[in-house]
């Protein structure tokens, strides 16, 4: 029997109980300590899961952790990790895994004279839809895909977070928040990028706190919150990217593939399952399912979130000696595209991109079985 990696956590926010909550689910790890830079919060949160409360440099130092993930600010990404690296353990980074290529390739060259292992956040593209997506795909369903959207679209944070501001500074905005999962997706159905352009701006030049204890006040805009790309990729498909927080409502699908012989709407990327339809040239939609355990919704009896199956499958790759999905280089790729589009818009050029990355094996449904107790 192969023994669990040991797993801390440092940054004990919201999403830290995500991660506690659903951890017992999963093979390969078993989660035993968490920090924060405010003791406050790691006390808190280590009551709630029963785990052992650390300072930050307690739990790099711990000898029972093999594994740390990375749950802070993303400006204090790239700190955090080196950081986590230097101690000899290994890091998995929420979304985005860090703000520049700079950052990402100096944390790759760390990891490997380390021997060590980097993932990154989202694996939301492991869900069941997607990667039935990707399957059909690879199995010319909808022939050779040559174009397609990826829309997500939204009012901003401000109405609901109590603290938004990190949404609207530099590291934040629509396409560094949420273009992790959009674009994670893509790479993984349809392989990387080789150029991108966009148009960006902003609607405001700040936003009004509509909730909590901040209500009224007000937080600058520093960053474009709504962005207009086009992603063309190293397969010949061109792909049209809109992100926006300064859209009250809209009816776009939020992805859908063009290919030679029909049409395929993926479902939200945000999210692990959901409903994918195919059209054969032009028929009607028909929606196509397969018994993935990551479609099966366990929140809120509506939604799959299967949160921390990256992980799972980055420890147990870890034990056996093979290459994980959501690995560094696959992450790296997905920060360069995404700062190249923010570049071009700033810039009105067009982004060649310098890295590349192998597309990540497909989860089957077996195989997702596997990650699961």
């Amino acid at each position: 029997m192969t023994k669990d990696l040991g797993v801390g956590i440092i940054g004990c926010g919201n999403i830290s109980a995500a991660y506690l909550q659903l951890a017992p689910m999963f093979k390969g790890y078993d989660i035993v300590a968490v920090a924060d830079i405010n003791m406050d919060n790691a006390n808190a949160r280590a009551s709630e899961f029963n785990v052992r409360a650390e300072t930050v440099e307690g739990l790099l130092a711990a000898t029972d952790i093999d594994l740390v993930i990375n749950l802070t600010i993303p400006a204090a990404h790239v700190e955090v990790s080196r950081a986590i690296l230097n101690a000899g353990k290994h890091v998995y980074s929420e979304k985005p895994f860090v703000l520049s290529l700079s950052e990402a390739q100096e944390l790759g060259d760390l990891a490997r004279s380390k021997g060590l292992r980097i993932g990154s956040a989202p694996d939301t593209f492991m869900g069941g839809s997607h990667q039935l997506a990707r399957t059909l795909i690879d199995a010319g369903t909808i022939g050779d895909v040559m174009s397609g959207t990826a829309v997500v679209m939204g009012s901003g944070m401000e109405g609901w977070h109590p603290n938004p501001d990190f949404f609207f500074q530099k590291g934040g905005g629509p396409i560094l928040d949420l273009g992790p999962y959009y674009i994670c997706n893509l790479v993984q159905m349809l392989g990387p990028v080789s150029k991108v352009t966009s148009f960006t701006g902003m609607a405001r030049k700040e936003r009004t706190i509509a909730n909590g204890p901040r209500n009224g006040e007000t937080v600058p805009v520093e960053t474009p919150t709504t962005i207009h790309s086009v992603l063309a990729f190293e397969s010949g498909a061109i792909i049209t990217l809109l992100a926006s927080w300064d859209v009250w409502a809209n009816d776009h699908p939020i992805m859908e593939l063009y290919g030679t012989e029909g049409t395929m709407n993926v479902p939200d990327p945000n999210f692990f399952g959901g409903e994918l339809t195919v059209t054969d040239r032009g028929s009607a939609a028909v929606e196509k399912s397969w018994d993935h355990p990551f479609n099966v919704p366990n929140f809120e009896e509506v939604k799959a979130n299967y949160r921390g199956a990256g992980l799972s499958d980055m420890a147990l790759s870890i034990t056996a000696g093979r290459a994980h999905r959501c690995n560094d280089a696959f992450a790296t790729h997905v920060v360069e595209v995404m700062t190249a589009i923010l570049e071009a818009g700033e810039t009105g050029t067009v982004m060649n991109m310098k890295t590349t990355c192998a597309r990540p094996e497909v989860l089957d449904p077996d195989q997702a079985r596997d990650l699961l107790v």
